[in-house]
Formats: structure tokens, C-alpha cells, sequence
């Protein structure tokens, strides 16, 4: 999503932020297919770090994109109730491949990875393209 808001030009104007709701991979960097998906997109993820979502993301972020429906539920659970951030399950907003969830690429070998990589892609620019039409 980074390339596409400077691509477009709009970095100034959006702030992107990855986090889970577990934290099990807290300062640990992106699994090493992920990374080897990525790269061979043009996108390096070395300097990422893992780090788990919190009640403060709603405050900061006007939208929390969820990955999947357990995502949804731990996420809901962490929202403040006078929190701004709006809280969707992204694939079901956004996404057109079909998918309702990114599912678990760690049992897909490295397809699974591949997959969740062009399902993501194909979410962000939709997402972008309603960020831009101002909907």
C-alpha cells in the first residue's frame, strides 16, 4: 500500500501501520517467504518489525483494517467506545478476487504467500481509489 499512496502522490496526507493482535511475533521481522514474495515485487520489508495492535491505533487511525474474522473479533474486543477509527474486515470491503478473508498463507506453502501478497494488492488499490473518490 506504501508504493501505491506515494505513487499516487498522497503520502503527506496517509499514514499506513501494519500490527497483530497476537503477540507472539513482537519485534520479530516478517516471515522470510513474505520477505521473498515481497522483494520479488519491488518491496522491501527488512526493516519491518512486528508489533501487536492496541486500543490507541483507534485513535490514531481513522480506518483498522482487519485481515479476517478472529482479526475482526480482537480487534472489536481492544476498541475504545469513543474511539473514531472505523473498524471493516478489509477482503469484504475491498477486495474483488473473491476472497471475504486473507487466509493463512503458513499452511499454502509458498503460494499461500503469493496469494495473500496479490489479494492485498488488489484490496489496496481499491482501497485507494475510495480514499481518493472520497467515499
Amino acid at each position: 500500500m506504501r508504493k501505491l499512496v506515494e505513487r499516487e502522490g498522497l503520502a503527506a496526507h496517509i499514514r499506513i501501520d501494519s500490527a497483530g493482535t497476537a503477540a507472539y511475533h513482537i519485534g520479530k521481522q516478517p516471515d522470510h517467504r513474505t520477505q521473498l514474495a515481497a522483494r520479488e515485487r519491488g518491496i522491501d520489508m527488512s526493516t519491518l518489525r512486528a508489533r501487536q495492535a492496541m486500543a490507541q491505533d483507534f485513535r490514531d487511525f481513522d480506518l483498522v483494517l482487519a485481515m479476517d474474522k478472529e482479526n475482526f473479533r480482537h480487534l472489536d474486543a481492544i476498541r475504545p467506545s469513543d474511539a473514531g477509527a472505523k473498524l471493516q474486515l478489509f477482503l469484504k470491503d475491498y477486495g474483488t478476487m473473491g476472497y471475504q478473508e486473507v487466509p493463512d498463507p503458513y499452511y499454502g506453502g509458498a503460494e499461500g504467500f503469493e496469494l495473500v501478497l496479490d489479494l492485498l494488492e488488489d484490496a489496496c488499490t481499491a482501497l485507494l481509489h475510495t480514499l481518493k473518490a472520497g467515499k
